[in-house]
């Protein structure tokens, strides 16, 4: 029904940057919120930043400064900026959308296959 594509997760040394990128598809209606959340080894999956149809943000504090999630509706896409990146920030980024189904008008929350980052130190 609804499909979310990510790309941009890689290996960078602390203190660099990397974009992430998801994009959804199918039968898509309307998408409310988008966002990102990671899972490292071992820890449950957390947060990292979120964003409104109408572009409200929110970030976990881990984030705020370092990451920017930035979204093209017109594209279906959500973005994650990150910058100043830390050993700790290495996880399996995966994306989130909560959408409403065409035709059936039914609240569907999907989730990407997941992306690994990984930041050496």
């Amino acid at each position: 029904q609804v499909q979310l594509v990510e790309s941009g997760g890689g290996l960078v040394q602390a203190g660099g940057s990397l974009r992430l990128s998801c994009a959804a598809s199918g039968s898509i209606f309307k998408i409310n919120a988008m966002g990102w959340y990671r899972q490292a080894p071992g820890k449950q999956r957390e947060l990292v930043a979120a964003v409104t149809g109408g572009s409200s943000t929110n970030y976990a504090d881990s984030a705020k400064g370092r990451f920017t999630i930035s979204r093209d509706n017109a594209k279906n896409t959500v973005y994650l900026q990150m910058n100043s990146l830390k050993p700790e920030d290495t996880a399996v980024y995966y994306c989130n959308a909560k959408t409403i189904v065409s035709l059936t008008w039914s609240n569907l929350e999907v989730w990407g296959q997941g992306t690994l980052v990984t930041v050496s130190s």
